[in-house]
């Protein structure tokens, strides 16, 4: 079934978790580990985070640099494949713009289409000029997720990149996009990344995934400004309980998020690492209680691969 499919038939608010490609060095069984108790809250669909290519220099014998890729993590797509067939459950992988060219795209496409992979999140991913650059050896493809949004649209529609075969085949993908309720860093402000939003919904974005963030007002006010702004899509709210003290400083430095005051202080009291870490799932609890009395369409949670805490907090929530 689609995502969007999921959240019209649900009675209630639905549970749905993201979790990574296991790195280089582990196994699947390793992620399936972490996944299977959390199959008892019935997720509909779970999503698998996309990690590209990392850049390194070596010198070589002739004393010149050279760019080498380096991949830490195994393919979204094997992933996506294996917790279907394990669990009998819709995945959802994430595609990002840079690494693949747009030949690269539609090939990974279609092994999908094949492999009856038909929920989509579709992000611009990390900056560019963290894994490549931008010379004619490059393999960036787009630079913003509109840009994968119209692709897809458009297999959908039976239209691809060196032919149209509209009367023979069409992709049924349903496709998805992130939303910032705190705005998207590179945007000069909400107004200006809410009309880029309403453009990818436009193109056949059907549902937003948001980022994680601490603080439920911002969500509501996202989603009430979302409609003024004519996207009347489902949007899930994204939650990551706080797992420790230093994360404080990382998240908004990686995500560009607020964290509130009142959480902040309530760090700051924790006698240890292990009282931050059960503050995390007291507060994401809370969230998701109101954000679930709201009537939210789903409650996604951001496991970074684990699932003690989701567990915790599923148990008090579902």
């Amino acid at each position: 079934m689609k995502v969007t499919e999921h959240l019209a038939s649900a009675k209630n608010t639905l549970f749905s978790i993201e979790v990574l490609p296991p790195q280089k060095g582990k196994t699947i069984d390793d992620l399936l580990k972490v996944i299977e108790p959390l199959m008892e809250f019935k997720p509909p669909f779970i999503d698998v985070t996309y990690h590209r290519e990392e850049i390194i220099y070596k010198k070589r014998a002739d004393g010149l640099i050279e760019e080498v890729p380096l991949r830490k993590r195994p393919g979204t797509v094997g992933i996506c494949a294996a917790i279907k067939g394990r669990f009998n459950v819709d995945t959802v992988p994430h595609l990002v713009c840079g690494g693949f060219t747009p030949e690269e795209t539609e090939d990974a496409l279609f092994t999908l289409y094949y492999l009856g992979i038909n929920n989509l999140l579709l992000l611009q991913g990390d900056n560019e000029d963290k894994h490549q650059t931008n010379n004619a050896g490059s393999k960036h493809a787009y630079k913003y997720a509109s840009d994968l949004v119209l692709q897809v649209s458009n297999m959908n529609k039976g239209r691809f990149l060196h032919e149209e075969t509209e009367n023979e085949m069409k992709t049924n993908f349903c496709i998805g996009v992130a939303g910032y309720p705190e705005k998207h860093f590179e945007a000069p402000n909400l107004n200006s990344d809410l009309k880029w939003l309403k453009h990818k919904v436009d193109m056949g974005a059907e549902y937003i995934v948001t980022q994680m963030f601490f603080d439920n007002k911002k969500y509501f006010e996202f989603v009430d400004k979302c409609k003024a702004a004519g996207i009347n899509v489902p949007i899930i709210p994204g939650i990551k309980p706080l797992g420790s003290s230093k994360q404080l400083n990382v998240l908004p430095k990686m995500f560009h998020i607020d964290i509130p005051e009142q959480l902040v202080a309530e760090v700051e009291k924790c006698k240890d690492e292990k009282a931050v870490k059960q503050l995390g799932i007291e507060w994401a609890i809370a969230q998701s209680k109101e954000l679930k009395a709201a009537g939210v369409p789903c409650l996604h949670y951001y496991t970074m691969s684990r699932s003690e805490a989701t567990i915790e907090i599923a148990k008090a929530v579902f």
